[in-house]
Protein backbone atom coordinates (compact mmCIF):
# COMPACT_ATOMS: atom_id res chain seq x y z
CA UNK A 1 0.00 0.00 0.00
CA UNK A 2 1.29 3.65 -0.95
CA UNK A 3 0.78 6.14 1.35
CA UNK A 4 0.70 10.34 0.19
CA UNK A 5 0.67 12.88 2.52
CA UNK A 6 -2.56 15.01 2.60
CA UNK A 7 -2.19 18.43 1.22
CA UNK A 8 -4.36 21.14 2.19
CA UNK A 9 -3.44 23.84 -0.35
CA UNK A 10 -6.26 26.47 0.30
CA UNK A 11 -7.51 25.16 3.95
CA UNK A 12 -6.94 24.87 7.35
CA UNK A 13 -6.97 20.91 8.44
CA UNK A 14 -8.17 20.04 12.09
CA UNK A 15 -4.81 18.31 13.53
CA UNK A 16 -6.36 16.89 17.31
CA UNK A 17 -9.19 16.90 19.63
CA UNK A 18 -9.51 16.25 23.12
CA UNK A 19 -11.34 16.63 26.18
CA UNK A 20 -12.74 20.42 25.74
CA UNK A 21 -10.28 21.94 22.91
CA UNK A 22 -9.41 21.21 19.66
CA UNK A 23 -6.33 21.63 17.61
CA UNK A 24 -6.49 23.52 14.34
CA UNK A 25 -3.53 23.85 11.94
CA UNK A 26 -1.59 23.94 15.21
CA UNK A 27 -3.20 26.07 18.16
CA UNK A 28 -5.05 25.71 20.59
CA UNK A 29 -8.87 26.52 20.74
CA UNK A 30 -10.53 25.51 24.03
CA UNK A 31 -15.21 24.39 23.71
CA UNK A 32 -17.13 24.46 20.48
CA UNK A 33 -15.41 25.36 17.46
CA UNK A 34 -16.29 26.45 13.87
CA UNK A 35 -14.30 25.45 11.34
CA UNK A 36 -13.72 26.61 7.95
CA UNK A 37 -11.19 26.77 4.78
CA UNK A 38 -10.15 29.72 6.02
CA UNK A 39 -10.17 29.38 9.54
CA UNK A 40 -11.41 28.74 12.85
CA UNK A 41 -13.53 30.62 15.78
CA UNK A 42 -14.88 29.80 19.03
CA UNK A 43 -18.54 28.92 18.77
CA UNK A 44 -21.33 29.73 21.39
CA UNK A 45 -23.48 26.94 21.08
CA UNK A 46 -27.07 25.96 19.22
CA UNK A 47 -28.52 29.47 20.20
CA UNK A 48 -25.52 31.13 18.20
CA UNK A 49 -27.29 30.22 14.97
CA UNK A 50 -26.25 33.33 13.43
CA UNK A 51 -22.41 32.35 13.41
CA UNK A 52 -23.93 29.75 11.01
CA UNK A 53 -26.41 31.31 8.90
CA UNK A 54 -23.56 33.55 7.87
CA UNK A 55 -21.43 31.35 6.49
CA UNK A 56 -24.07 30.89 3.07
CA UNK A 57 -22.51 31.28 0.16
CA UNK A 58 -19.00 30.17 1.43
CA UNK A 59 -19.93 26.67 2.76
CA UNK A 60 -23.02 23.86 1.08
CA UNK A 61 -22.93 21.84 4.41
CA UNK A 62 -21.70 21.91 8.10
CA UNK A 63 -20.34 18.56 9.66
CA UNK A 64 -22.35 19.11 12.53
CA UNK A 65 -20.17 17.15 15.59
CA UNK A 66 -22.34 16.53 18.73
CA UNK A 67 -19.56 15.93 21.17
CA UNK A 68 -18.32 12.33 22.22
CA UNK A 69 -21.29 10.78 20.92
CA UNK A 70 -23.53 10.99 17.72
CA UNK A 71 -27.19 12.54 19.21
CA UNK A 72 -29.94 14.63 17.45
CA UNK A 73 -29.60 18.09 16.32
CA UNK A 74 -31.59 20.80 17.95
CA UNK A 75 -34.49 20.74 15.36
CA UNK A 76 -34.74 24.85 15.73
CA UNK A 77 -31.29 24.98 14.72
CA UNK A 78 -31.55 22.69 12.05
CA UNK A 79 -34.46 24.11 10.44
CA UNK A 80 -33.10 27.71 10.05
CA UNK A 81 -29.22 26.91 9.06
CA UNK A 82 -31.21 24.77 6.49
CA UNK A 83 -33.40 27.27 5.45
CA UNK A 84 -30.31 29.58 4.93
CA UNK A 85 -29.29 26.65 1.95
CA UNK A 86 -26.61 24.90 4.41
CA UNK A 87 -27.27 21.44 4.86
CA UNK A 88 -27.05 19.52 8.55
CA UNK A 89 -24.64 16.11 8.55
CA UNK A 90 -25.04 15.33 12.15
CA UNK A 91 -21.99 13.14 13.74
CA UNK A 92 -20.13 12.81 16.86
CA UNK A 93 -17.42 15.13 16.79
CA UNK A 94 -14.56 12.89 16.28
CA UNK A 95 -16.05 11.52 13.21
CA UNK A 96 -16.88 15.12 12.15
CA UNK A 97 -13.24 16.46 12.65
CA UNK A 98 -11.91 13.44 10.42
CA UNK A 99 -14.76 13.93 8.00
CA UNK A 100 -13.85 17.49 7.30
CA UNK A 101 -10.21 17.02 6.62
CA UNK A 102 -10.95 14.28 3.78
CA UNK A 103 -13.27 16.51 2.51
CA UNK A 104 -11.74 19.38 2.85
CA UNK A 105 -8.73 18.31 1.27
CA UNK A 106 -11.13 17.66 -2.11
CA UNK A 107 -11.60 21.06 -2.18
CA UNK A 108 -15.26 20.78 -1.03
CA UNK A 109 -17.59 23.65 0.39
CA UNK A 110 -17.65 22.33 4.22
CA UNK A 111 -17.47 23.38 7.52
CA UNK A 112 -16.87 21.60 10.49
CA UNK A 113 -19.30 22.83 13.85
CA UNK A 114 -18.14 21.32 17.00
CA UNK A 115 -19.02 20.49 20.36
CA UNK A 116 -15.96 19.41 22.58
CA UNK A 117 -15.33 15.57 23.13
Amino acid sequence: MQMHEVQYDDAVPIDGYGPGFFRINGEVLRGAAIITATGARGWQGYDDVESIVALAGEVDFILMGTGGDMLPVDRAFRETVEAAGIGVEPMASPSACRTYNVLVSEGRRVAAVLLPV
